[in-house]
Parts: C-alpha cells; sequence; structure tokens
C-alpha cells in the first residue's frame, strides 16, 4: 500500500520534473553510449588502443563496466558502452587532462565518434531482479524538457588583450539559424571576466551537428582567426588535431537547468564561480540546489537559470525578471556560507559582450 508520505514524495517529483529539464544530480546510475567510426583497415589498431584505454578507465572511481560491440553489417561500426555509479564522477573523469590524454591513441584509427549519455529510468531482470534492486536509485517519473538543448565554451585571453577581445566577440555577423530540418540555433550569450572568455548557445535538435554547423561559418571562421593571436592556448584551426584538443578543453557542459512556470523574457546575467581545487562539481550541485528552490518560489526573480561546469569552473547563466539584477539571486545564508567554503574568491557578475536571439527561434 503507498503511503500519504510517497504519495506527496511523488507528487513532488512530478512537479519538480516539469521544471527541470537537465540535471546531472539526482544520483540515478549513468549508461554512457559512444558511437565510433573508424577508418577501414584500422580495427585492429582500434582494438589494441581500446584494450588497454579499458584496462586505465576500470580504476576510475565511479565506473561499474563497460561494453566494446562491433556492428554486423559494417565492420567500421563501433559502440562503446559504460555504466557509471551517477553522473558526476563521470563528468569528472570525461572533462579531465587524464581523459585527454588516455584517448589520444584512439586518434589515429577513428574517423569520428558521437557520445551520448542516459541517465537509466526503468530495467528489467539481471541486477534489477536481485537483492540490491530496491537500491539502484530508478527515478519516480521522467523529466519534462523545453525541447533546448544548451551548451558553453570557456577560455583564457592573454591578460591586456580583453579590449581588442571583446571588441572582436562583439562585432561578428550573426551565423545561419538553420541548420537542417530539425536543427536551428536559438541564442548566442557571449560573457567575458578578466580574461576569461564564456560562449553559451542555446539550440533546437541536434547539438552536435548545430556546434559543427556554426564551425563552418565564414562569419564565424573569421572571428576565430581573428581571437587566435591573444589566446594563452595555442591552437591551429587549420591542424585537425589541434583544433580538437583545443575545444575539447574548452567545452563547459551544462550539468543543470530549471525553468520557472512562468516565461516572459528577462535580463540575462552570468555570474562565475571560481572553485577551490577539486570541489568544481560539489559547487554546482549546491547552486542547482539552490536553483531549483528559486523555481518554486513564485516570488523569485529568477525565471530560468542553467549551470555549467568544468573542473573548477562553475557559471551560472541566469534570466531574472524586470529590473532585477543577478545580486538579488545570489544564495543567502546558510548556503552562502556553506558555498564560501567551496569558493577560491568571491563570485563575480561577467560582462555581458554581445546576447542574440535567431529569427524564429
Amino acid at each position: 500500500m503507498t503511503t500519504t508520505s510517497e504519495r506527496v514524495s511523488e507528487t513532488l517529483t512530478r512537479q519538480v520534473s516539469k521544471r527541470v529539464s537537465q540535471s546531472v544530480f539526482d544520483g540515478s546510475r549513468l549508461r554512457v553510449v559512444l558511437l565510433v567510426d573508424v577508418y577501414d583497415g584500422a580495427q585492429q589498431q582500434f582494438l589494441e588502443a581500446y584494450e588497454q584505454l579499458c584496462n586505465q578507465v576500470a580504476s576510475v572511481p565511479g565506473h561499474v563496466s563497460d561494453q566494446l560491440c562491433q556492428s554486423i553489417e559494417n565492420p567500421s561500426q563501433w559502440l562503446i558502452t559504460s555504466e557509471w555509479e551517477s553522473a558526476p564522477p563521470f563528468l569528472a573523469w570525461v572533462n579531465s587532462e587524464e581523459h585527454v590524454r588516455m584517448v589520444e591513441p584512439l586518434h589515429s584509427c577513428v574517423r569520428d565518434t558521437r557520445s551520448l549519455r542516459f541517465h537509466v529510468v526503468r530495467e528489467t531482470g539481471g541486477a534489477a531482479a536481485g537483492p540490491k534492486a530496491d537500491k539502484r536509485r530508478l527515478q519516480t517519473s521522467p523529466r519534462i524538457g523545453d525541447g533546448v538543448l544548451r551548451h558553453a565554451l570557456t577560455f583564457t585571453v592573454k591578460p591586456g588583450s580583453e579590449p581588442q577581445v571583446a571588441k572582436i566577440l562583439a562585432d561578428y555577423a550573426s551565423p545561419e539559424a538553420r541548420v537542417d530540418d530539425t536543427t536551428r540555433l536559438c541564442r548566442t550569450s557571449l560573457f567575458m571576466h578578466g580574461n576569461r572568455v564564456v560562449r553559451a548557445i542555446e539550440v533546437r535538435g541536434d547539438l552536435l551537428a548545430a556546434l559543427r554547423h556554426v564551425a563552418r561559418q565564414p562569419e564565424v571562421r573569421a572571428v576565430e582567426e581573428a581571437i587566435n593571436p591573444y589566446l594563452e592556448q595555442d591552437r591551429d584551426l587549420n591542424n585537425q588535431e589541434s583544433a580538437r584538443v583545443f575545444f575539447t578543453r574548452a567545452a563547459l557542459p551544462a550539468v543543470h537547468h530549471v525553468t520557472a512556470d512562468q516565461l516572459p523574457e528577462g535580463e540575462r546575467h552570468a555570474l562565475y564561480y571560481p572553485a577551490k581545487s577539486g570541489r568544481g562539481m560539489k559547487l554546482a550541485e549546491l547552486l542547482a540546489q539552490h536553483d531549483e528552490a528559486a523555481a518554486e518560489d513564485p516570488q523569485s526573480p529568477v525565471l530560468r537559470s542553467t549551470i555549467f561546469q568544468r573542473d573548477d569552473v562553475v557559471v551560472r547563466l541566469i534570466d531574472v525578471r524586470g529590473d532585477r539584477d543577478a545580486g538579488s539571486v545570489l544564495p543567502k545564508a546558510g548556503q552562502a556560507a556553506e558555498l564560501k567554503k567551496l569558493l577560491d574568491g568571491e563570485a563575480v557578475r561577467m560582462e555581458l559582450i554581445t546576447d542574440r536571439h535567431s529569427p524564429d527561434a
């Protein structure tokens, strides 16, 4: 029999799920699917590189298991699936310098990859029917998204070059919003604080297709070439490996997004939170808890919030009501004290360089 508290908990879960369109902090196990296209004739080389890699991954905290599969129709198509205790340990590993070094042997034999990440919501048989099944943290109900995918890039420029970089980034011509019949760019917001740049994009459809589309646009390519001399990390956009490593390190994934019930336009702000070494994920989780609570409060100025995190860099992108500023949505009292323990300095408001909506987005 279902108790009253269980019914209330389920109701609250369903209510929250209508607002939270993305979160890595729900405690579910994670299934990672990597689609790999191997060069013809490089299958044995790929297999050997994978075997070396999987032995290293087995010792990563949070890793449970993995499988390597080869297509029965096309020997160049491979599938790697892995299971993790939850999303945070996987993201900590996949966004680390250790991971960049681990996967390097694969580059010479792999033409293309596509990574997909899923929380386990339901399962049957096997471990699901075992004595520990009730501890496997399956979700009560699915989350309800808003159809928008969010991603960001961050990098640093040479100190003293900030005014030149800001001008270059503010003056570019917007690329074509339509990627294909199912994918289009919705919004690009670009911020700076000191010599750190954060570019956040919103996409409907296929995020990877949108990122590749943007990278091919002449106007975007011209901007990237123009800021090249000012970057702290050297890159050569004409060298596929150099460009790949740069954008891998620059990736700033969205780890949590919450939207309030009402969706009018608001003022967009970005807050930068420099985390103490190794505390970035915990800091992002604390901010996610704060923003979920704010979304439940009809008096809160927060309309929507996205938290991006990689290593010790945490950025909170927020849209607020009317003339409320970013300071009005900083964590209060006890949460602020807990936050301070995780910060390496102070949270600061980033300067908005440009915020562009695509037509008909």
